[in-house]
């Protein structure tokens, strides 16, 4: 099997997996059925990244046919991730507990119900404009609104564009706990919203944070004795 690029979804590193580092297996469904013939195709990864070397697992249920005394397994019907179990990524404790709860799940059950997940989406971006910016509670576009003074053009920018698709609208609108139809690509769209927020207000919030103790820490320890 030819090397491919892959994102490890725990160390979150763009890394090269080879033959060594990827172990399949198939499992077929000959029996006669209802459904048709089927494979099981399990696959185990593993991180070249030595701070990492975490292994992720994945199943994909596929059409499957005999052909010339041999399986040729075709088209995915089902995919799972199983370890991880979603595609989450780690962000930093110093976020509240709640929102990083929200995203996690939003994560979780992206594909196995986009309505719910925008839903948890939905409340976790409300906690974050309301921990992060103080706003007063309300509707949710009412509080996004409230924002629009503080946050940068681009930040800006992205907020409206993702809110402007499909019944991502419809969902700013109401009450946030309210359940409302939003196809699987909405959803992911939601999820990288939030992901991009958490970087653009907290982590670089911390990182100034930082680089400006570092700066006091620096001056400090260079100021002359006092007379």
């Amino acid at each position: 099997m030819a090397n491919f690029n892959w994102n490890c979804p725990h160390c979150e590193r763009a890394v090269t997996i080879t033959d060594e580092r990827l172990s399949n297996d198939r499992h077929t469904l000959g029996i006669e059925n209802a459904e048709g013939r089927r494979s099981f195709v399990s696959r185990f990864f593993v991180c070249p990244n030595p701070d990492c070397k975490r292994f992720t697992l994945t199943a994909t249920l596929c059409e499957s046919t005999w052909q010339n005394g041999g399986e040729r397994v075709g088209t995915a019907i089902q995919h799972w991730n199983l370890i991880p179990d979603s595609r989450a990524k780690n962000f930093p404790d110093y976020i509240p507990k709640a929102i990083l709860d929200d995203y996690r799940e939003a994560c979780l059950i992206r594909d196995l119900s986009p309505k719910a997940s925008a839903t948890l989406s939905r409340r976790c971006l409300q906690g974050m404009i309301r921990d992060f910016w103080k706003v007063k509670p309300g509707r949710l576009v009412d509080e996004i609104s409230a924002i629009q003074p503080h946050v940068d053009p681009l930040t800006w920018d992205a907020i409206e564009a993702v809110r402007k698709i499909g019944n991502i609208g419809a969902h700013m609108e109401r009450d946030i706990d309210i359940i409302v139809d939003v196809d699987p690509n909405e959803a992911n769209l939601l999820i990288e919203l939030i992901e991009t927020l958490m970087r653009e207000w907290y982590i670089n919030r911390e990182e100034r944070r930082a680089r400006m103790g570092h700066l006091v820490a620096a001056a400090a320890a260079k100021k002359p004795p006092s007379q």
